[in-house]
């Protein structure tokens, strides 16, 4: 029981501790109080509520000096040793039941199953088993090794309290260990979260490349398309005009013709002739090309970079950031039909990504 009550007792009151107790990280318990009472010692400054400091500070372990970091909770965010706590619960009970005089009741004593009016009062070594003088003299345990029952009592007591103390120690460690690996999990969730960040960005950025050789590429389509569709209306308007003089001429030649004095219908013939002769001739009027129309060498393939895109991965050794991206932005990007890109150079890996295509 001492060797037991040792490993109970806090250090900062040197009493048994004092629920609810609180487990350090390094696996050293003080009873709350006494864990605030320290933490009010190191922070005397920080804001506090009810006498309990709520906001984060750091105060050492007394045990071993280990520097113990709180978050904004301060000691009430501290897990509790809920085993600690019931050991001690135990352990009190049995000291109530040893160190205090029982009133007097009269405890049933267990007897012999085989002389059932002989008492249990020694114990059979041999078979491990508490048995009576009547079975060591003439039953079964008579060429066994017996004892006294108090002495294999108070042996096996201390035993088991040295075994309970050895357990209290390895929870500890156990203890630890779970906190440690809570630890990990905060910091794959952080580290996860740091990564897909990342990711997210370099994607961000290839996005970005994107859109503005898309933009490049299309301005320089519609500018092609603007162009031409000037020259084709400046010509069909040249077309019109043409055409609506012919029509004139068409129109003045069938007054003409219903004139019905020869006289006058000689004075405007000649003169109606020269015009339509004039307009007859289309030869001072552009012709549009063959294929004037057709925007074909704009034609674009992305066979290539679609491939690059696919096996876009993590990279696969610790390679240095940027290392892939020596020579990108030397080459202009470019298509079918003699069409080439302008403004930004071809998609380069980013950091943290790979990017490779097969031909």
């Amino acid at each position: 029981m001492e060797s037991l009550e040792k490993q109970l007792i806090c250090p900062i009151c040197l009493e048994i501790f004092t629920k609810p107790v609180v487990i350090l990280p390094c696996q050293h318990n003080l009873c709350r109080k006494c864990a605030n009472d320290v933490f009010q010692a190191s922070n005397p400054y920080l804001p506090t509520r009810g006498g309990a400091v709520t906001s984060g500070g750091r105060f050492r372990c007394p045990s071993c000096r280990h520097e113990v970091v709180l978050d904004r909770h301060g000691v009430y965010g501290l897990q509790r040793n809920l085993l600690v706590e019931n050991i001690i619960d135990m352990y009190k009970q049995q000291s109530t039941s040893t160190s205090q005089p029982a009133p007097e009741v009269k405890v049933a004593q267990p007897m012999c199953e085989v002389h059932e009016d002989e008492k249990i009062n020694i114990y059979c070594v041999t078979c491990s088993t508490p048995t009576c003088s009547m079975c060591k003299v003439f039953g079964v345990h008579k060429d066994c090794e017996v004892a006294p029952l108090n002495s294999i009592y108070q042996n096996q007591k201390t035993e088991l309290t040295d075994r309970i103390a050895m357990m209290v120690s390895n929870n500890e460690r156990v203890q630890g260990i779970i906190s440690q690996l809570e630890e990990t999990c905060r910091i794959i969730e952080e580290n996860s979260r740091r990564q897909k960040s990342a990711v997210c960005e370099k994607f961000d950025q290839l996005y970005s490349i994107m859109e503005d050789r898309k933009r490049d590429m299309t301005l320089k389509v519609s500018a092609e398309q603007e162009e031409k569709l000037n020259y084709i209306q400046r010509l069909k308007r040249k077309y019109s005009d043409h055409l609506e003089t012919a029509t004139k001429i068409v129109e003045s030649g069938i007054q003409t013709m219903e004139e019905p004095e020869m006289a006058v219908f000689l004075q405007t013939a000649k003169s109606l002739l020269i015009k339509i002769g004039e307009a007859t001739n289309t030869s001072h009027l552009e012709k549009v090309e063959r294929g004037y129309e057709n925007m074909d060498h704009y034609a674009v393939s992305f066979l290539k970079e679609q491939r690059a895109l696919r096996s876009i991965d993590f990279i696969a050794d610790e390679e240095e950031e940027g290392e892939g991206e020596e020579g990108a932005g030397t080459e202009e990007e470019t298509t079918e039909g003699g069409a080439s890109g302008s403004g930004a150079p071809p998609i380069a890996p980013q950091s943290g990504l790979k990017a490779s295509a097969s031909s």
